[in-house]
């Protein structure tokens, strides 16, 4: 007998969906190409600034800009302070060195990952790097953050026709969303490797190539560095566990609602 009411792998299905329209999809590409604008100075769209506003409440802020300018894009702008995209930090990177002190900067030189871009101490880390020898942050990762908006549309087309599609290979389409997390860490731990393994001469102070800490506390020269997931992370994690909890479920419910089963 056809069981009433919603299938639960629709719910499982449309969960995991919300998590990524609301985490990554909306801030994603209501963001795309602003920071591109507000480097040239041009006006932005009026949603941008209620959108940065709300999606940046509750992210890191930097303790040397006021509190009544970190949370506000146009304050920010008109500032000129170091900008961050909105969408949830996926991973969290800070750097403790005796340069540094608690008293000033009591949580070290933080830097956050997102799928789109960075925030945190972005400048202050690059300064850093550029110390050692080492590439910006921005150097990396360009194709990959180009391809985010993209990957984000089709997880979502892909993860609607899983609703409807119960034909050969519909498995298939919660691809995407099952592998983000993994997906992100192979691509986070490559580049990691790469800027490690990539020194430059300009550096004053010189280190043999070293692959980064992906997980965990590590030690680079005089640095302490502390690479852990951020929330962001965690929210692609249930997302990734409700559509394969969702696969199952409908393959179940596709196996007690066949013809041979009735």
């Amino acid at each position: 007998m056809e069981n009433r009411g919603i299938a639960k792998y629709k719910i499982y299905t449309i969960l995991a969906l919300l998590l990524m329209t609301i985490g990554f999809t909306i801030p994603v590409l209501g963001f795309h190409g602003m920071m591109g604008k507000i480097k040239q100075g041009e006006a932005l769209p009026s949603y941008v600034y209620p959108l940065w506003n709300t999606y940046t409440s509750f992210h890191y802020k930097n303790h040397m800009v006021p509190k009544e300018v970190a949370g506000d894009l146009k304050k920010m702008i008109e500032r000129r302070a170091e900008i961050g995209v909105p969408s949830l930090p996926v991973w969290s990177v800070s750097l403790e060195a005796p340069n540094y002190p608690k008293s000033a900067f009591p949580n070290g030189i933080p830097v956050y990952f997102h799928v789109d871009g960075y925030s945190g101490d972005v400048h202050e880390m690059n300064t850093i790097n550029h110390y050692i020898g080492m590439y910006p942050m921005e150097h990396g990762g360009n194709l990959e953050r180009s391809l985010v908006p993209y990957y984000l549309l089709l997880a979502t087309l892909m993860m609607l026709a899983f609703l409807y599609y119960d034909g050969r290979g519909n498995s298939l389409l919660m691809v995407l969303p099952i592998i983000a997390p993994a997906l992100f860490l192979s691509i986070f731990a490559g580049w990691l490797y790469w800027y490690g393994h990539n020194m430059q001469e300009w550096g004053a102070f010189k280190i043999k190539p070293f692959m980064p800490t992906v997980f965990g506390d590590g030690k680079v020269a005089q640095f302490t560095t502390h690479s852990y997931p951020s929330f962001g992370f965690w929210v692609m994690v249930v997302m990734s566990a409700l559509s394969i909890l969702a696969l199952f479920s409908k393959r179940q419910h596709l196996r007690q609602n066949s013809p041979e089963a009735k």
